[in-house]
């Protein structure tokens, strides 16, 4: 009896986490153009810094990060590009989750699998094609038969709707890679301590509707849309203020110490570590369905890799 609670239990939780997500057609934003560029990267230096909420002294190698999330732009060049070269395919693939198995519509393509140590609760993933992003309505990108394109309201909002395997084909396509807990966290609060304490938001230690977007931040699109609210565009917390039609909304400036923005809210980002004996790869950052105290810098979330959401999005980073 416990057993088929729990089979049912994950049915239903698989249901809403990975079913159709909330139809963007009845939210068209306008386009805003935030002058940050999603081609940027920064560069984070080797050394310590102060980790997790107790602020363990850790140390990590340098490494580059992208400035901004991927966009629904740049997510459609590499969709362009990696069926033209072969490397993905659209079809339908078998999704697993445990003991529930379901078939998607989608892009998807070829995934080496993870080791597997039969430990407790963990989920063998095992090597073969995988989705990587969902034909479902809600995607920002369209499809005409031979070539994705970015909706005009989108181009410059963090791609969202793609699986792990989705977020990490995209950088090992461009030999980029996605970003381990560790490395996220230190491009996101950096080294500086306040009172004995790392910083636990990007830009400081208190956070306000203008630094970020997060559930009733009463940001721009909250205003036009609903308490739900939508995406920002990346970079749109950069001090600017932004004026569209007769609301006009003032943002801060947001960024990391390394100049890193939205690494607190907008979209969760997925992570890159396979942790041992574990199936669930972990996100961080917080998003527009977030509440503010989960949008410090050391929460995180977790999911089966071939969880999809319209709040999950990526970045990446590379040696």
């Amino acid at each position: 009896m416990k057993r088929s609670l729990l089979i049912m239990t994950l049915f239903i939780f698989l249901l809403a986490a990975c079913g159709p997500a909330p139809s963007v057609s009845a939210i068209k934003p306008p386009f805003i153009e935030t002058g940050i560029s999603s081609e940027t990267w920064a560069s984070v230096p080797a050394g310590d810094f102060p980790y997790g909420q107790h602020d363990h002294v850790t140390f990590v190698e340098d490494f580059d990060i992208m400035v901004t999330d991927v966009t629904v732009e740049q997510y459609a060049q590499f969709l362009n590009d990696a069926l033209a070269s072969g490397d993905i395919s659209i079809s339908e693939f078998e999704v697993e989750a445990g003991e529930v198995v379901w078939h998607e519509e989608g892009v998807g393509g070829y995934y080496e699998g993870d080791p597997f140590d039969g430990y407790k609760h963990e989920e063998e993933i095992k090597p073969g094609d995988k989705l990587f992003m969902p034909m479902v309505d809600g995607l920002r990108l369209t499809y005409d038969g031979s070539l994705f394109t970015a909706l005009d309201s989108y181009t410059n909002h963090p791609m969202t709707l793609v699986t792990w395997w989705g977020a990490d084909a995209y950088c090992e396509y461009y030999d980029y890679r996605l970003p381990l807990e560790a490395e996220w966290e230190k491009a996101a609060r950096g080294t500086e301590m306040v009172d004995d304490h790392g910083l636990p938001f990007p830009w400081g230690v208190e956070i306000h509707g203008n630094n970020a977007n997060f559930y009733s931040s009463f940001d721009l699109f909250e205003r036009m849309f609903g308490r739900l609210g939508n995406t920002t565009p990346v970079g749109f917390y950069n001090g600017q203020t932004y004026g569209v039609g007769e609301e006009s909304y003032e943002t801060h400036d947001s960024a990391s110490p390394y100049g890193l923005y939205d690494m607190a809210g907008n979209v969760w980002q997925w992570m890159g570590d396979d942790y041992h004996d574990q199936h669930y790869r972990y996100m961080r950052g917080g998003s527009f369905y977030s509440y503010e105290v989960d949008l410090r810098v050391w929460k995180n979330n977790s999911a089966g890799p071939q969880h999809y959401s319209p709040s999950l999005g990526f970045r990446c980073a590379r040696d």
